[in-house]
């Protein structure tokens, strides 16, 4: 299945620095089925060119992750090309996603990507035109913001990304200086819907079935791509797709599923690995979602001690 053939509107797990790994996607695909799309993580380009082996394996994933797309960040088109080239040659992945709305500072000042390309717009029509000019045979997406600092800017830069050749752009509802504070102006990512004839999936904010559905209301958008409203939620998916998935789920239920997560993410990256777990523990048992357990605050002290997955297990045992 191609992740084109979703029916409209398209659902979309973001592609979150840290978090977006093989075990997690593999686990919200288990949970929801193949009805979403997802995006990994991003990886630098630069990186992949020079054969970097913790990057490329970064960028493996189970086929049962498909409809997958691999995310790259960069600022110079002909490593972005290349980049390109070998990604989808080597993992043969359904697209390729060009990051142009990342605002940690390492992307933006350091090498001069991510939401950085709002500002140099002539580079980010050439990075666009240079990975499509490989004519790979996969579809070569944008993820930007609504600007810089300027809500505004997306007005003139996406019709830039569209006529440099963009399959579909994904909008976050936030400038580069809000970050991540404030709330998603999602009547702007609506107004660059009118100007666009691609595709146009909207992001920022949305964590919910009833989100999702203003959302679409407000912008008009061809989708949704949801980030971090999916951490330690994967089964936010089956939940929006399915009438019987992931609804009326027990507690039970929900401890299976991180166990399984668990298992995946130490078969990936060694059974010392539990350390980096911790943070998808976290958002799994984030207070203002857990009803059933009456000491979350001191069950969250726990688990950012945890080192095993026996230890996990006694944990569960104690509190739940």
């Amino acid at each position: 299945m191609k992740w084109f053939d979703c029916k409209i509107p398209i659902i979309a797990l973001a592609p979150l620095a840290d978090y977006t790994d093989s075990p997690f996607c593999r686990i919200c695909r288990e949970v929801a089925g193949n009805k979403f799309v997802i995006f990994r993580e991003m990886v630098s380009s630069e990186a992949v060119v020079r054969g970097n082996e913790k990057t490329l394996k970064m960028c493996q994933f189970n086929e049962i992750e498909r409809p997958i797309i691999l995310q790259i960040f960069g600022s110079e088109p002909c490593v972005m090309a290349k980049a390109t080239k070998i990604l989808v040659e080597k993992f043969k992945p359904d697209g390729i996603d060009i990051n142009m709305g990342c605002p940690v500072p390492k992307v933006t000042g350091k090498v001069n990507a991510g939401a950085s390309l709002m500002k140099d717009r002539d580079r980010a029509v050439v990075i666009v035109k240079a990975v499509k000019a490989m004519n790979l045979g996969v579809l070569i997406s944008v993820k930007t913001r609504l600007g810089w600092s300027k809500e505004d800017d997306i007005l003139e830069f996406a019709p830039k990304l569209e006529q440099a050749g963009a399959d579909f752009i994904t909008v976050h509802g936030r400038t580069k200086m809000q970050g991540y504070a404030g709330k998603a102006t999602w009547e702007m990512i609506g107004r660059v819907k009118k100007l666009l004839s691609i595709p146009v999936l909207a992001n920022g904010d949305i964590g919910s079935q009833e989100d999702i559905e203003k959302c679409l209301k407000i912008t008009k958008a061809d989708g949704v791509m949801i980030g971090r409203g999916a951490l330690g939620n994967p089964w936010l998916f089956g939940s929006i797709l399915s009438s019987s998935r992931g609804r009326g789920m027990t507690m039970n239920d929900r401890i299976n599923i991180i166990l399984k997560h668990a298992k995946y993410h130490l078969e990936r990256y060694g059974e010392d690995s539990m350390r980096t777990f911790r943070k998808h523990l976290l958002w799994y048992f984030k207070g203002d979602r857990i009803k059933e357990v009456s000491n979350i605050k001191e069950l969250r002290k726990k688990l950012v001690k945890v080192q095993s997955i026996e230890e996990l297990l006694a944990l569960f045992k104690l509190f739940i």
